[in-house]
């Protein structure tokens, strides 16, 4: 998962406040949701979720909220201004997509397509695919391309390696032999070939190494979608969280969405901002996915290059304007950024078309890009620096 990001609504009864507060804290990963630790899987399996209705107080239209546990993480779904009934049933079928999304794409469920898919590549098969994903093959091999391969959906072997490919992380074994291996493999976007012919589509991998991970991916995809579905529905305001991949839709009656910017290594956020109308943000860290041994932490945004864990970053935030793509870039752009070290990041972010970010590195030293800079509302006095 990404970065954490709360969300601060003033109407907002205190109940939910306490909510949100509790959320705000940094987690380790071995216990990801102390106040869920019992339920998870449940949810897991059986997109168990609740739905609340607030604001009654404000005199304003109510704000239908409900939670769910889909792609590993906390899913809020958040809208403004529908009857509860109509709000309840636009939020029961996006959270059917992310569940059927989540099985669909599930890196290490055998019975998921993209399972499948990972094992005819690894038998050098050739294998037939919808074309929902072979779109998302073409972009991550778009974004890949781009990013000169620092994203790279490509290095499964890799993710599972470090033990990421399950729900609880622990400490792993560090075999720098096998890990130079998996490098050595080169698994990359551009080894997929995929065939288009009138009777449909076909997947093959010229490389057995490849194995996809989307799970840098999917989340913002999965955005994209929710509001696509809201705009078709008539639905105008809303605002969806999926593990701090977060995008807006309209207002909060008559001001902006406002969201919070998690401290990579405090309680509560370190900076807000208003997210306006069709905006997305999304954050890359090093505090939620990872684990710790012999006082090292290791974190799950892997360099594609050594094969090991980015260490010289703490947290990624990207801001991206309104766009068929949003979504999906607020979850990939951070990526590339993360892993790029202080002289290459400027360059990577200009070369994604990133205008607005925020670094924050292993020292804990904050840097913002121009534009990102006029858009924060830091949270207390921090000395910060402009990039270029």
């Amino acid at each position: 998962m990404q970065c954490l990001i709360k969300l601060r609504s003033l109407c907002t009864s205190m109940r939910w406040n306490n909510f949100f507060n509790h959320r705000a804290h940094r987690v380790h990963q071995e216990n990801p949701l102390p106040f869920l630790k019992n339920r998870i899987s449940l949810w897991s399996l059986c997109a168990l979720w609740l739905t609340v209705l607030t604001l009654p107080s404000c005199g304003r239209e109510p704000l239908y909220q409900s939670q769910s546990y889909v792609f590993g993480t906390l899913v809020d779904i958040s809208i403004y201004g529908e009857e509860a009934s109509r709000a309840a049933d636009l939020a029961a079928v996006i959270q059917q997509d992310f569940q059927r999304l989540h099985h669909k794409l599930h890196a290490w469920n055998d019975d998921s397509d993209l399972s499948r898919l990972n094992r005819a590549f690894a038998a050098g098969e050739r294998v037939a695919i919808d074309p929902e994903l072979a779109q998302l093959i073409k972009q991550a091999q778009q974004f890949s391309a781009q990013s000169d391969g620092l994203f790279n959906p490509a290095i499964g072997q890799l993710i599972g390696h470090w033990g990421f490919q399950r729900d609880m992380f622990k400490p792993v074994s560090i075999d720098r032999d096998a890990i130079a291996k998996l490098v050595a493999a080169r698994p990359q976007m551009e080894d997929i070939t995929l065939h288009e012919s009138a009777s449909g589509i076909e997947a093959e991998s010229g490389n057995p190494a490849v194995k996809l991970d989307f799970g840098g991916y999917a989340k913002g995809y999965a955005l994209d979608r929710a509001v696509t579905y809201l705009k078709a529905q008539g639905a105008r305001n809303a605002l969806i969280n999926i593990g701090g991949n977060v995008i807006a839709l309209g207002k909060r009656g008559e001001r902006s969405w406002h969201v919070g910017i998690q401290h990579p290594r405090k309680p509560g956020a370190i900076a807000s901002l208003d997210l306006e109308d069709g905006w997305a943000i999304g954050t890359s860290g090093d505090y939620q996915r990872y684990f710790e041994l012999e006082g090292k932490r290791y974190c799950h945004v892997l360099d594609p290059r050594s094969g090991f864990p980015a260490k010289h970053t703490q947290a990624v935030t990207v801001l991206l304007p309104p766009g068929d793509l949003s979504g999906t870039l607020s979850d990939v752009v951070s990526k590339p950024l993360f892993i790029s070290d202080d002289k290459q990041r400027s360059a990577m972010a200009k070369k994604l078309g990133i205008e607005n970010f925020m670094v924050i590195d292993e020292a804990g030293n904050i840097a913002v890009s121009a534009a990102m800079q006029q858009r924060l509302k830091w949270k207390s006095d921090i000395e910060t620096r402009t990039l270029p």
